[in-house]
């Protein structure tokens, strides 16, 4: 007699299976489903006009949505085959199958309210006690376009380009003179290849004012930077001091011939990347609260280098709802430091504790041991937090930055698999962004309610 476990795919359930039954207690699909159910989702449902046939409820779509980026399926296609195949996805749908192509659309259709349930996600955390907003580490994560960096054309190569098709198009119309006097190659229709060509003229003509309009802005950028550094030396002249190095350059205007523009997501750019190399990008940025992990505020640029986020991110995290509470204390890498940035900071009521040169990784034996040195007179921003960098208790503190933002980033692309957008355009990709935090804020509320 076989001691096997019976197995019968024939016989049918004896009472009505229940999907309440299929996932055990504490799974993150039940969570996901639990917190969508107190968010108010009126403005989406709202949008539905009732013609036609039935739609889905946006409660079951953005759980699917959710619960994908929470666990690594962002594909529209792969969420509808999950609603088949998993059982978690098949209990978030309440077995339901909404199409791939009703997923994709509500997700670019109410992409301006995501920014606004990322909220309603902190709120409810507030309400279940597990975040108190207070030390906040700030960075950034190079995250790939939903484009390829072969598809950039840069001013310098539009131009070898234009010049190119403009010789070809005398060329052709030179042959559409002569077509009675010699034969024209077999297939050519020299029309269709005019036309060809300028058309591409005139698509390149458009991407290179881009490209100019661009610079402009940059050029307008750099010359208010410009006047800044020119009037604060000038300020250190007249109070008696010597300012140091050089006085600075003049920006020099105009489009440069490695500006950039993609043709398959224009407001991207090409980024650095921390593995080596260079990729077709945005710079996510994210706030992360140091005692839950979880993220308080995110943004998006299109600039690789960090140093002008800091403002952007204050304001994010100014306009949270007052039972939130406020940040205390900012922590920052190097590449966030200047000193605007601590102003900004102090006139935040913001502690800051921005890192003003890469760290050692081991400090000598006897400088970790010393007292800590005395707090100083100065009143300059700078000077207090380069002493509160030096403190046993400022190393502790800012030591937690790496435990926090960096771990949190790892997770999302490595564990949610999250490396590359599905939308284009900047306000599309921050909404994005927006979702992947509200995603991971649901996993690590998931986990935060179980300790």
């Amino acid at each position: 007699m076989s001691r096997s476990v019976p197995v019968d795919r024939q016989t049918d359930y004896l009472l009505p299976p229940s999907v309440e039954d299929w996932l055990p207690e504490g799974h993150l699909a039940r969570f996901v489903v639990e917190v969508i159910e107190q968010m108010d989702l009126s403005e989406l449902s709202g949008a539905y006009a009732g013609r036609g046939m039935a739609a889905h409820h946006p409660e079951v779509l953005l759980g699917l949505l959710v619960y994908g980026y929470a666990t690594g399926v962002s594909s529209s296609r792969k969420i509808e085959r999950a609603t088949y195949d998993s059982v978690a996805f098949r209990y978030i749908a309440a077995n339901t199958h909404p199409d791939h192509d009703t997923l994709a659309t509500f997700r670019k259709r109410f992409a301006s309210q995501l920014e606004k349930l990322f909220v309603q996600v902190l709120l409810i955390a507030k309400e279940m006690k597990l975040v108190k907003l207070g030390r906040i580490a700030l960075d950034g994560t190079k995250v790939k376009a939903n484009a390829s960096k072969h598809r950039a054309l840069s001013h310098g190569h539009i131009g070898r380009i234009e010049a190119q098709l403009h010789e070809e198009v005398q060329q052709l119309m030179a042959m559409a003179e002569n077509a009675d006097r010699e034969s024209l190659p077999d297939g050519m229709d020299v029309p269709a290849e005019i036309a060809r060509r300028e058309a591409r003229l005139k698509a390149l003509a458009e991407a290179k004012a881009k490209i100019e309009a661009r610079a402009q802005e940059r050029f307008e950028q750099e010359q208010q930077e410009y006047e800044a550094k020119v009037a604060r030396r000038e300020a250190q002249r007249k109070n008696g001091k010597k300012p140091r190095g050089k006085d600075p350059e003049p920006p020099q205007g105009g489009a440069k011939e490695r500006d950039q523009i993609n043709l398959t997501d224009e407001e991207s750019r090409i980024m650095p990347v921390s593995s080596g190399g260079f990729e077709q990008g945005y710079n996510a940025q994210a706030a992360v609260d140091v005692e839950t992990m979880l993220i308080m505020g995110t943004t998006v640029t299109q600039q690789s280098n960090d140093k002008r986020q800091v403002a952007p991110m204050i304001d994010v995290l100014g306009a949270l709802p007052e039972p939130l509470g406020q940040p205390e204390v900012l922590l920052a890498d190097a590449g966030y430091f200047s000193a605007a940035n601590v102003v900004t900071c102090e006139a935040a009521d913001l502690t800051p504790l921005i890192a003003i040169q890469r760290d050692a990784h081991h400090l000598p034996l006897m400088e970790r041991f010393a007292d800590d040195p005395a707090p100083p007179e100065s009143t300059d921003p700078i000077v207090r937090m380069t002493h509160r960098h030096k403190t046993k208790a400022g190393r502790a503190l800012y030591g937690l930055r790496k435990s926090t933002v960096e771990p949190v980033f790892g997770i999302i692309k490595r564990v949610m698999g999250f490396r590359q957008f599905s939308l284009r355009g900047l306000s599309n990709v921050a909404a994005e962004w927006s979702l992947v935090a509200l995603a991971w804020n649901i996993k690590r509320m998931n986990v935060l309610r179980g300790a």
